[in-house]
């Protein structure tokens, strides 16, 4: 939001417990990522810091506008996270740090997200670019080097610190410096047979990248996942047995559409509860794993299935602080349905029926159809607690943006 332009703001983890994402602001107050609430928010009064619950719904929604738009500008594209987007360049004629400028425009003016383009022959460096166009405010967001010359080149990835290149974590950094390599330079001059045998292949690929030869290719299409875990550590103690039964219908349902839209099915579900070992209470966990007959990747059957599995492991008398539910042996959909089991007419109207939930929960919003089993509670115990949440502006019909001439 334009109001917040400026202004120290760090999002907080599942129950508002510690900062996991920070604005330069906040940085610059001296805040660690991972720093706990409690410790931080007496900053709020002094500093102006504002603290906001994490919305995920809200940040998937407005990840999959920005990205819809920098896909425009090429017909390869690499969605490598909620934020960050890889785009093949070849054969684009423009001058390409005025097309980098394009890209940040269209997406301000559609999503009102700021974002800076960093462009290089090969994706660690185009990483590497996109750090120096946070960096230089003088580059106004967009860096190309390969409009530099290599002496420019050279002297730009000398001041860079080693640790800063993709990939390279807080350890190897540290072993790379006891080899008197401190900057990005140092590692390109590295031999690349030596980066893979003394740290790993991953290495010896990045130090071919840094000195602009492709060994990390771009990936259009992302690899469906083997398997899907839906948990959360709930808002405060759950004791009860339909408190639990209403999260772990709920998470199925999460788990499901999440199985539905890479257009696969599963044949394994594990589900489990635990208490807290942070809190001074009796201690309990368990899980359970169950086959189901037919691989699926129907709500209802997988519901069933976890609420008997529930049974067998819930013992009264504990204060629960966090379940989940994990959908394992995933396989193509079609493979599944169509190859190893005849599709029945019931099977082909549960099928239509997960289509259709899919379909309306779209169009409405998550959760607004459901199964009965999830409860038409407001905000049970169970629910994270989400104290300086923001609107769904953009995921919430309630809570769309009014605007006033």
């Amino acid at each position: 939001m334009p109001a917040l332009k400026g202004r120290p703001l760090v999002v907080l983890s599942n129950n508002d417990g510690c900062a996991i994402a920070r604005t330069d602001e906040a940085k610059a107050l001296g805040i660690k990522m991972g720093a706990p609430w409690f410790q931080i928010r007496h900053l709020s009064e002094s500093q102006g810091l504002m603290g906001l619950s994490a919305n995920f719904a809200l940040y998937g929604d407005m990840s999959d506008r920005m990205m819809t738009v920098i896909g425009r500008f090429s017909p390869v594209q690499e969605v490598y996270s909620i934020d960050e987007s890889f785009l093949d360049l070849t054969g684009i004629r423009d001058d390409l740090t005025k097309y980098g400028q394009q890209i940040r425009k269209e997406v301000l003016r559609d999503t009102g997200i700021p974002t800076c383009v960093g462009m290089g022959p090969t994706k660690t460096l185009a990483k590497l670019a996109n750090h120096m166009a946070k960096k230089k405010t003088d580059w106004d967001g967009v860096c190309d080097l390969g409009s530099l010359s290599r002496q420019e080149l050279a002297r730009l990835m000398s001041d860079i610190e080693v640790r800063e290149v993709w990939g390279v974590g807080r350890r190897i950094a540290k072993r790379l410096n006891e080899m008197g390599i401190y900057s990005v330079f140092d590692l390109a001059k590295l031999d690349p047979e030596k980066a893979r045998t003394e740290f790993s292949i991953v290495l010896g690929k990045t130090v071919q990248e840094l000195r602009g030869i492709p060994r990390i290719a771009l990936d259009e299409m992302s690899e469906p996942k083997k398997q899907i875990i839906s948990s959360r550590s709930f808002g405060l103690p759950v004791t009860t047995l339909p408190q639990l039964e209403n999260a772990l219908s709920e998470f199925i349902a999460t788990a499901c559409n999440k199985l539905r839209r890479q257009d696969s099915v599963a044949s394994t579900l594990q589900i489990f509860i635990r208490t807290s070992p942070f809190r001074k209470d009796k201690q309990y966990g368990n899980c359970l794993t169950v086959n189901v007959s037919v691989a699926s990747s129907d709500s209802l059957a997988f519901t069933k299935v976890a609420l008997r599995a529930l049974q067998q492991i819930f013992r009264p008398g504990y204060n629960y602080a966090k379940a989940g539910v994990m959908l394992m042996d995933i396989e193509p959909a079609v493979g599944i349905q169509q190859e190893l089991f005849p599709v029945e007419e019931e099977v082909e109207k549960r099928v239509g029926l997960m289509n259709t939930l899919d379909a309306i929960n779209a169009r409405f919003g998550r959760g607004a159809l459901k199964t009965g089993s999830i409860g038409f509670h407001d905000r049970e115990n169970w629910y994270m607690r989400q104290e300086r949440k923001t609107p769904g502006y953009t995921t919430n019909w309630e809570e769309v943006l009014t605007v006033r001439a």
